[in-house]
């Protein structure tokens, strides 16, 4: 097949650019097909839809009686166990109520304004989180005068001991179901309301950062970490015009009226004193924002919203799949923007929208019965799931929502450096696959009353290969926008300490190469892998890179390290199948064909995962327009595990290979895996509610089946199916951007920005 390039096409296409490429609102036109209506009153928390400004974000349903919930979520309220939980929930009540019994009911979210609209004829309530302050505001309009009630709602009433096993581990990941010492969390804290609010908070009196130190045998640490739990405090205030407290816990309206606002403040502060202090906190936050406009902060947060939507989007349509597709990438993107502009990022499972309900006070919160608070897999971040939601941020151009990923690895850079040293008494640094947001591994991992360095779990003990990935975004996040600070702050702190440890941490061979043993192969094969391939493929990919990086932002002595590490790393395992090995519906040599391998030396697997394929994705060091594709197909034919959803990357890699069915039926399977809950994509697989990472890797397989990026050069339809149609603006390396329209398996119309770029894009053909 013959590709074409775009630049003796391009003067005849220039002159006819369509509307949605001409147009400054394009993607804002395109989210408002999308937004999510109900005509019917919701029952419970499974009925919520999800709203948020980064860092603050609530689960917003209705039930039977009209009442409006809101279940409160903030990206840093860590209590003292580590654990990420919500805020509270507020319930509001309007009297008469206007949505109770109404056959005329809509509650619609409306993407392009990022808020709800709950209406019954002329009534009409707005619900919205505002993009640059932190404060959720609840507006009413009534048809008639009526008044409003809010009441705060909590159910961490008392202390909790999790100091026997219980259902609830499976929570609390972090500790296991054994542990030699007491652990549990206090109750909240209501605060005494003023005149005209009402507060919560949940103060952490205590800390379980010490006794981690302690237990991986770092409390040398301890003075030079300050505790990120100890004396955090995190809650909520809620006030409004013409509201007077009747209680510690609810407001209610003064007088009737038409106009009805509750606003909603959530405010956490590190190292903080007392609750007393934190409460004279968030009055200040109160009576600052009280003063403020709010027509005009609504406008300032409509346009937030329409510049989000604007830089970037794709459209697809042709057949029903490529519309639910489609709507899934939007929702996807929108959950994102929700949450993760705060002090964490969002976390793979569940993000700041887990749902729950109260549980009484005998039961622990289990899977099937969830508290408010309930989340699998724990607290820690673990980077093979949460690198999928942050991948698709770069081509999207959400750098804003990329920045708090990148910012965890590069603010936890200098504990995990000395833990480097303290073990092995070597630079550079490591990260494990699952971490706590400041540095260390997860406890439960390592293993509670460990004499020695080394991490107990065989899944986690030497799986650190996540950080070459971390690196990798990086390096291409650096590449879309040419942020030269960005380089020297962030990319090349973090690559410098990785790549150290990895020339440093093993011996090498008889042959001067760097021999990785012992090691594994991401969690599939484990403690008895030599020289993992996803390890290797990530320093061939990254090294050249770093040395790439224009003069002046990395230092001589970085330089020659560099190339002494690229120039001792061992070749790409290779070999050849063995017979039977192969898939039953595989093409290709039964037995004999050569393939890449997972390592150099392996057992048998423990996990599901194709370690060899990481050279397709993340690694890209085989793909469409490179050397060796037929070699790398014959790879992804004989791999032993089909995973197309979750953290499963058939459609990713299929794509990067230009294998248009797969990556096809990857991405409708990702879009469509529904949640059961009423916002259909609060997606839920292996992970928990929302299962973002699977979002994240629809996103990722959407966007590389129509546009993947090689140094300079742009490739458009790679892997994309002649039946889809679409309408997209992707970013590209080198502050550019491409806005096109597909169909039949054309480009018709397209624009690339700067228009000097368009001699670097390859429109691909499509069979």
């Amino acid at each position: 097949m013959k590709a074409v390039y775009l630049f003796p096409l391009f003067a005849l296409l220039s002159s006819s650019v369509p509307s949605f490429a001409s147009t400054n609102n394009a993607g804002k036109s395109v989210v408002t097909n999308y937004d999510v209506s109900w005509s019917t009153l919701g029952k419970d928390e499974n009925d919520s839809m999800p709203i948020g400004n980064g860092d603050i974000a609530a689960n917003v349903w209705t039930e039977q009686n009209g009442d409006i919930v809101l279940l409160l979520a903030k990206s840093d309220s860590w209590n003292e166990l580590g654990k990420l939980v919500k805020l509270g929930r507020v319930r509001i009540a309007l009297s008469p109520n206007p949505f109770a019994g109404s056959s005329n009911f809509t509650q619609t979210l409306k993407l392009e304004d990022g808020a709800i609209e709950i209406r019954n004829g002329a009534n009409k309530v707005l619900i919205w989180v505002d993009a640059n302050h932190p404060t959720i505001h609840v507006q009413a309009h009534l048809a008639q005068p009526g008044t409003l009630t809010a009441k705060s709602e909590l159910w961490r009433t008392a202390a909790h001991s999790l100091d026997t096993p219980s259902p609830e581990r499976g929570d609390l990941f972090e500790f296991g179901d054994h542990h030699p010492m007491p652990i549990g969390f206090e109750a909240d804290t209501v605060l005494p309301a003023k005149s005209d609010r009402i507060s919560w908070c949940h103060y952490n009196q205590e800390s379980i950062y010490p006794t981690i130190l302690a237990q991986e045998h770092l409390e040398s640490l301890l003075k030079k970490y300050p505790d990120p739990y100890a004396h955090r405090c995190f809650g909520a205030a809620v006030a409004g015009p013409n509201l007077v407290s009747n209680g510690d816990s609810t407001l209610k309206s003064s007088s009737a009226a038409q106009d009805l606002r509750v606003d909603l403040y959530a405010l956490t502060r590190e190292q903080c004193d007392s609750p007393q202090v934190w409460q004279s906190q968030v009055d200040g936050l109160v009576d600052s924002m009280e003063k403020s406009n709010i027509n005009k902060a609504f406008k300032a947060h409509q346009r937030w919203w329409e510049r989000f939507w604007n830089r970037s989007w794709i459209d697809v349509s042709g057949t029903p799949d490529a519309v639910k597709v489609s709507k899934g990438y939007v929702m996807q993107r929108w959950m994102m923007a929700c949450s993760s502009r705060g002090a964490q990022p969002t976390k793979f499972n569940g993000g700041l929208f887990t749902v729950g309900h109260d549980i009484s006070a005998e039961h622990d919160s289990t899977k099937e019965d969830p508290n408010p608070d309930f989340r699998l897999w724990g607290n820690s971040y673990w980077n093979q799931n949460n690198r999928l939601l942050y991948w698709p941020l770069i081509a999207s151009g959400d750098g804003d929502l990329l920045k708090t990923w990148f910012d965890m690895y590069v603010n936890a850079l200098p504990m995990a450096t000395d833990r480097t040293q303290a073990y092995y008494h070597h630079g550079g640094a490591a990260f494990v696959e699952t971490e706590y947001f400041w540095g260390l591994p997860n406890l439960n991992d390592f293993g509670w009353d460990n004499s020695s360095n080394q991490i107990n779990s065989s899944y986690m003990r030497y799986h650190i290969q996540g950080g070459l990935e971390v690196v990798a975004q990086m390096l291409d996040q650096y590449d879309y926008s040419q942020d030269k600070n960005f380089a020297r702050q962030s990319l090349i702190p973090l690559a410098d300490a990785i790549l150290t440890y990895y020339d440093q941490h093993w011996q090498r061979g008889t042959d001067g190469k760097i021999h990785m043993s012992p090691a594994q192969s991401l969690e599939t094969y484990q403690l008895d892998a030599v020289n993992p391939t996803p390890d290797i493929a990530g320093l061939y990919s990254i090294v050249p890179r770093m040395l790439a990086l224009p003069g002046g932002i990395i230092s001589d002595d970085q330089h020659k390290r560099w190339t002494k590490t690229l120039q001792d790393l061992p070749p790409i395992p290779m070999g050849t199948t063995s017979k039977g090995k192969l898939p039953p519906h595989a093409e290709g040599d039964p037995g004999g064909a050569p393939t890449i391998l997972p390592a150099e030396k392996y057992g048998n697997t423990s996990n599901g995962e194709n370690p060899e394929l990481y050279v397709t994705f993340p690694y890209r060091l085989y793909g469409i327009g490179k050397p060796g594709l037929d070699l790398a197909r014959a790879t992804y034919a004989a791999r032993l595990f089909h995973y197309d959803t979750c953290w499963g990357q058939d459609g990713t890699q299929a794509a990067t290979l230009g294998l248009t069915a797969d990556a096809q039926k990857a991405t409708i399977a990702e879009f469509t895996h529904y949640g059961g809950q009423r916002f259909s994509w609060f997606w839920k697989i292996a992970d928990w509610i929302p299962d973002l990472d699977n979002g994240g890797s629809g996103m990722i397989t959407l966007q590389r089946m129509l546009m993947q990026c090689d140094g300079r050069r742009i490739q458009l339809l790679p892997a994309w199916p002649r039946e889809w149609t679409a309408d997209f603006k992707l970013h590209a390396p080198h502050q550019t951007t491409v806005e096109g329209h597909v169909e039949n398996g054309k480009v018709t119309q397209l624009r690339v920005t700067p228009s000097s770029r368009a001699k670097d894009v390859v429109i691909l053909p499509v069979s």
